[in-house]
């Protein structure tokens, strides 16, 4: 049962984000139904690197986009033999603290939407079944062909059927589940088709760089926020619009939006507070503060 706490006046949202504490937080989420929109910071601590961090993959790789994907056999050559090894440790990886804490702010009623920009499904599997993957789910493949969507469990077993011995020692894992390979290893691999059509062209579920996410579902996550009385951004930068532009419609409508980040985000300005600290402590803390059971894993 969600205890409800008075609520303190917040400042104009347009202002420059104050820097706040756990306190300031705690008396945003004690109102209720707060969307949660999380990225990338909210999976380090389950061994899943972030972009734009201070360890950022994105200072030393760069991400394959849409159009190289769809217009060149050796560019998804490339992707599914760097995938097909990072996988594993995707598909190992397990909810954090951080993670739990937010299954556990929701079943007591203070969060009541989840929107993820990441795509390692570890919300879903912490417990927040509902959850908007924003940008997919490395766990599905859709064929671009006849659109089939299949598990990866699948795929992952066809590629080792296809590549029998084929093994790495990279252990760096990017946060869109790949690893850095040498080519001539890169040379070796071979692809699978669609088993469902026989010729398509396999895709992770995921939106690449260059892609766009599906109308429906931005929709339904500008719904999510409209429902909202608050915004709690999670371990994300806010870097692209596809995050921030939810962040910007909250403001808009006149909703208080906190940040929890470690590292400074593009929606500071916009934000009622922003907390700098880590994740999984920081979370389970608030969930223990408003009594919620089970806030850490």
């Amino acid at each position: 049962m969600m205890r409800m706490r008075p609520m303190l006046e917040w400042p104009d949202t347009a202002a420059q984000a104050r820097a706040g504490d756990l306190d300031d937080i705690e008396r945003i989420v004690a109102g209720g139904a707060v969307a949660v929109l999380s990225g990338a910071g909210l999976s380090t601590e389950s061994g899943i690197p972030d972009y734009r961090g201070a360890t950022g993959s994105l200072r030393r790789h760069t991400p394959m986009t849409y159009e190289q994907f769809v217009g060149d056999a050796d560019n998804r050559r490339r992707y599914w033999a760097r995938s097909h090894l990072g996988w594993r440790t995707i598909v190992r990886a397990q909810p954090n603290a951080g993670h739990a804490a937010v299954a556990a702010l929701s079943a007591y009623g203070y969060v009541s939407a989840v929107i993820t920009q990441n795509v390692d499904g570890l919300h879903r599997a912490a417990g927040n079944a509902d959850a908007v993957e924003l940008h997919g789910s490395l766990g599905r493949v859709v064929c671009l062909d006849c659109r089939s969507i299949s598990p990866r469990e699948e795929l992952d077993e066809r590629l080792r059927e296809a590549n029998p011995g084929f093994r790495d020692a990279s252990t760096r894992v990017n946060p869109d589940g790949d690893v850095e390979l040498d080519d001539a290893l890169i040379a070796e691999f071979r692809t699978v088709s669609c088993d469902a059509c026989g010729v398509g062209v396999l895709k992770p579920d995921v939106v690449f760089f260059g892609e766009n996410v599906p109308k429906p579902r931005v929709q339904q996550c500008y719904d999510m926020i409209d429902a909202a009385r608050a915004v709690l951004v999670l371990g994300s930068s806010l870097t692209v619009m596809s995050g921030l532009r939810f962040v910007r419609h909250a403001v808009r409508n006149g909703k208080p939006v906190a940040i929890v980040n470690q590292g400074p985000t593009r929606g500071d300005a916009l934000a009622a507070v922003r907390l700098d600290a880590p994740l999984g402590a920081a979370l389970t803390g608030l969930a223990g503060r408003l009594g919620c059971a089970n806030a850490a894993v």
